[in-house]
Formats: structure tokens, sequence, C-alpha cells
């Protein structure tokens, strides 16, 4: 199974080495295509260039099966990028810390999004090995 992963980039980069667990976790059964994402090196501002960033991303969303984000840091690019998921029918799972943050209603109240709470690395990374 190809697999979207989406977390923040230039909305801050604070869970970069948990996305990259999570990514390793997911690569256990699946293809990431976004394996990017937990790149610690990663800064928020990339060099390819905004047009290309948003070509290369939508390309790997059409292309995915799934999506699988961490929402506990805002980003609008993710919010996009889930928008954009469900507009093409995808099966999307959305992780985040309650303690930290309140997920938007817009996420929260979708009944198509597959919404999972977690409190620390040990809890998502098991709930992540669950998914397909």
């Amino acid at each position: 199974m190809k697999v979207y992963f989406a977390g923040s980039i230039r909305g801050g980069r604070q869970d970069a080495e948990l996305y990259r667990k999570v990514i390793a976790a997911l690569k256990e059964k699946h293809q990431v295509l976004t394996e990017h994402v937990g790149d610690l090196s990663l800064s928020t501002v990339e060099d390819k260039g905004d047009k290309a960033i948003y070509e290369q991303d939508t390309t790997w969303l059409r292309e995915c099966d799934i999506v699988v984000a961490e929402c506990t840091q805002v980003s609008l690019g993710v919010g996009y990028e889930l928008a954009y998921a469900e507009a093409r029918g995808k099966e999307v799972h959305i992780f985040y810390r309650p303690k930290e943050t309140q997920l938007s209603a817009m996420l929260a109240g979708n009944e198509r999004f597959h919404i999972h709470r977690y409190a620390d690395e040990a809890e998502i990374l098991a709930q992540v090995k669950n998914i397909g």
C-alpha cells in the first residue's frame, strides 16, 4: 500500500523526530511516498520552489492509497492535504495529542476521517502499525 504521510513543515518542525519514527513504523508494511517529512535536516524553507512542491505533493496524493497525518502541530499545508485527499476519496487517518492541541472541528467533525488520539510516542507507534 502507498502511504502519504503528512506532518508540519513550514508550520514548525517540533515533531520532526516523531515523524521520522512514525514513517519508519509505516515502512515496515507499506511504501511511504513522503519520507522527507521525517528528515531531521529538512528546513521550514525548501529549495525546490512552491510550485514544484505543490505539483509533487498533489501527484503523490493522487497516487497514494491512504493518508496518515500527524496534526498536533498546526499546519495550513496539512489541512489542505487532508481536504485534497478527502475530495479524492482517500482513506485518511489523523493522529494528535489532545493534551497539547485541540483538533479543528473541520477535521474532528468529519465522519470520513479516522481520528486517533494518543498520549506518547509508544502509543502512536502501536496505533500506526495497525493501519492497513
